[in-house]
């Protein structure tokens, strides 16, 4: 049974990390939606969407969703081959409706099999990425677009080279603004009396420093001043009937069209996967290591994206980026979430000249602090010391997600983790040189803790390297799990090579449920217990039984 959840019970903290999310949002909205080749107002209303009714909807705490990125060009793909906003809408219903079955399916659960090391990955690179998006905006470069994260941009250039390109484009007055949100960040987190105003939050005095100090600069006609191009550009309706025009629906007419359903199924699997890893993501940001059901995720995020396309909104997922902003301004709860698609909503309404007052310097680094705490030296030297098995799948995820995107880094990470447990359940469960034993030494075999049907091989050829005439225990003490597979293998040996080639085996930690056939050759009386369980894949679980040569 679910636990009731009191939304308004860390409102102070809440309303304080919704607030901060909500300014890390809007320039991302907007800059995605221009990305995607949509209206502007469409990447709002998919973030108001995503705040509130997602946000209510999913049992994520930490978790924030909007549009993303990493759909910027399935969506402009579409819209192009259509040519028409509204038939898009329709795959982005239809991928709703999709995504909804898929949470009634269960396919969530597939989110328990991504490895730690991959998801830490996945965050590092994620990190390095606004990072290296993020430095140009906090030195007045805005010629990529805000929320992008492709490594190649459109222009040619990629993430490095890029940064190189900043130099030939610095503004005085973006750095100066960077430079006192940057101060005003790290203080409102060290600074004892400082941390004690949870209720304003840091981003927040960034922001009302960054656009006062802009002002001061307009209105003294300082060079440093700040154009208009390198701020917060949100659409403002001058009328109601110009506010309604933005509200676009699908245009059902066009489900007929197969083109609609291949993009709604492509919009559903991508949407899908990157909310999957945002939530496991999201999970391991959480303090409080609450986790969250991933089917009721799937869920929302189908309702969300119906709700979105009826009111003209983009597609969206979970996102890494908003998550841990969330989580970093110390949200305790999903209400954080919903307040900040509140106050999209409010704001988009009410106050948007103000809004577009804002400097994308001081927004900048505010992100530029959530990367870096993304992918902290500390991550890096934790999964070093782990061993190259756990620091291998962690770095080339990180690479890859960098240098391609998130979905090809992280199945990259996957394959090479897979590849590691396989060659670690493929080597041999005891190794033994034969010169290494004389006439009459006893052989140990210790078997693992778990031992499946991927230890078969490695396991049959050390039983073929015994030699003649040797005494062999076989060690199940420690082993929790072993595959009916093996056992047959373990029996057949003791009841035809040991007998042809007088090895005496002793069997320990076995359970009883069938018997080896005790012979007088080799005077070895032991019971297996086994037990067959055709749905768990016939397994047997340890009790150590005492026999002796």
């Amino acid at each position: 049974m679910t636990k009731k959840i009191n939304l308004f019970a860390n409102l102070k903290s809440d309303f304080a990390s919704g607030l901060v999310v909500f300014l890390v949002a809007l320039p991302l909205c907007l800059g995605i939606a221009m990305a995607s080749g949509a209206p502007l107002f469409s990447g709002i209303i998919a973030g108001v969407i995503g705040g509130i009714v997602v946000g209510y909807l999913s049992q994520s705490h930490i978790s924030v969703s909007g549009p993303a990125a990493g759909l910027t060009a399935i969506i402009l793909t579409a819209i192009t081959d259509f040519g028409a906003f509204d038939v898009f809408l329709l795959s982005v219903f239809i991928a709703g409706l999709i995504q909804l079955a898929l949470g009634f399916l269960k396919a969530g659960s597939i989110s328990n099999y991504f490895p730690t090391n991959v998801i830490e990955g996945m965050l590092a690179g994620i990190g390095i990425i606004i990072i290296l998006k993020q430095i140009p905006h906090a030195f007045g470069y805005d010629a990529d677009f805000e929320g992008d994260q492709a490594f190649v941009q459109n222009d040619g250039s990629n993430s490095f080279s890029f940064l190189f390109d900043v130099l030939n484009h610095i503004q005085l007055g973006a750095v100066v603004v960077s430079v006192v949100s940057l101060v005003v960040l790290l203080a409102w987190d060290k600074v004892p009396f400082l941390k004690r105003l949870k209720l304003v939050p840091g981003a927040l005095v960034a922001v009302i420093l960054g656009v006062l100090l802009n002002e001061f600069f307009v209105s003294t006609g300082s060079s440093l001043a700040i154009a208009k191009e390198h701020l917060v550009s949100l659409p403002v309706p001058k009328s109601f009937d110009e506010f309604k025009s933005i509200i676009v629906t699908p245009n059902f007419a066009a489900v007929t069209n197969p083109q609609v359903w291949v993009v709604a199924v492509t919009i559903a699997i991508v949407a899908s996967i990157e909310t999957l890893l945002c939530i496991e993501a999201s999970d391991r940001m959480d303090v409080q290591k609450r986790y969250t059901d991933t089917n009721v995720e799937l869920r929302a995020q189908g309702v969300g994206n119906i709700i979105s396309s009826l009111l003209g909104g983009l597609p969206m997922t979970s996102v890494v980026v908003r998550s841990s902003a969330n989580n970093n301004a110390g949200a305790k709860s999903k209400m954080s979430s919903i307040i900040h698609g509140v106050l999209l909503l409010i704001s988009v309404l009410s106050i948007p000249a103000i809004l577009n007052k804002i400097p994308l310097a001081t927004l900048a680094t505010v992100l530029i602090l959530v990367g870096y705490k993304l992918a902290k030296p500390a991550t890096f030297m934790h999964f070093w010391e782990k061993g190259k098995y756990q620091f291998i799948p962690f770095i080339a995820t990180l690479v890859f997600v960098v240098a391609t995107d998130l979905l090809k880094g992280v199945a990259l990470g996957i394959v090479i983790s897979i590849i590691f447990v396989l060659r670690g359940n493929l080597k041999r469960a005891y190794n033994f040189k034969k010169e290494e034993y004389e006439d009459g030494d006893i052989i140990h075999i210790d078997l693992a803790q778990e031992v499946s049907f991927l230890n078969k091989a490695a396991i049959k050829q050390t039983l073929n390297d015994i030699p003649e005439n040797s005494r062999v225990v076989i060690n199940a003490h420690d082993t929790e799990y072993i595959a009916h597979d093996v056992l047959d293998l373990i029996r057949e040996f003791k009841e035809t090579r040991a007998i042809d080639e007088n090895i005496k085996v002793k069997l320990k930690g076995f359970k009883e449920a069938y018997e080896l056939e005790n012979t007088p050759e080799n005077n070895n009386h032991v019971t297996i217990e086994h037990y067959y369980d055709v749905a768990k894949r016939a397994l047997v679980k340890k009790e150590t039984v005492k026999e002796e040569f």
